[in-house]
């Protein structure tokens, strides 16, 4: 039996990781993870339990102890924190200036790779985030990229209305001691500054289908 197929699509925020990473799980009928909320996920309960998460100990001793698992739902992966699910919580403003401190974390990242790992339980895999191809799954043969102008980018996130210093996001994310931002090998990359995520999207399900029928 073949194991799970892993499509790793990183990239820089606003670039259309989480749009089009969905749009290619639909069309193959693969299991989307958006690694993303699993760290909102663990700067929500921080912040709930009071947790400073300018502290890197501290955050990762809340990460040993928090009680979670997976699920998979309408073919999403969900990680719950005592059975439940916080959806809109993650998404807000406090968890979203929390989260760069949390993910910064080398004991947190090492958790979570365990825990993304751990998916392809569910099956065939598209997994976003920013190091799934360098750091979760490097094995993988199915490596995606996407970027696209800081100009661009800052449009996607005030369209939003999600208001972000993106250049400093980037160099946060790139000079992380712990897995940073990077281009994995053998990834190919889409700059998508003129591109609808139809058009994005496709591409990779291209490639993607033309491999699969060339295996």
């Amino acid at each position: 039996m073949n194991p799970p197929i892993v499509i790793a699509i990183d990239g820089t925020s606003a670039s259309g990781k989480s749009t089009n990473a969905k749009l290619v799980a639909r069309a193959l009928g693969y299991v989307y993870v958006d690694t993303g909320a699993m760290y909102r996920t663990l700067a929500w309960h921080c912040l709930r339990h009071r947790v400073d998460v300018e502290d890197p100990k501290a955050v990762a001793a809340a990460c040993r102890r928090w009680n979670t698992s997976l699920e998979c739902v309408d073919g999403r992966v969900r990680l719950l924190v005592d059975g439940y699910c916080p959806e809109p919580e993650i998404r807000t403003a406090e968890t979203s200036a929390a989260v760069p401190h949390v993910a910064a974390v080398p004991k947190v990242r090492e958790w979570m790779k365990k825990r993304q790992r751990e998916c392809v339980r569910f099956g065939n895999l598209v997994m976003e985030g920013r190091d799934i191809g360098t750091h979760v799954f490097p094995e993988t043969d199915y490596k995606f990229y996407l970027d696209a102008s800081l100009h661009e980018r800052t449009k996607r996130r005030h369209a939003d209305g999600v208001p972000e210093d993106l250049a400093s996001r980037d160099q946060r994310d790139s000079q992380r001691a712990a897995a940073p931002l990077m281009i994995a090998l053998g990834a190919r990359v889409i700059n998508n500054s003129e591109m609808t995520a139809e058009q994005t999207s496709g591409l990779i399900i291209e490639e993607v289908r033309q491999r699969l029928g060339g295996s």
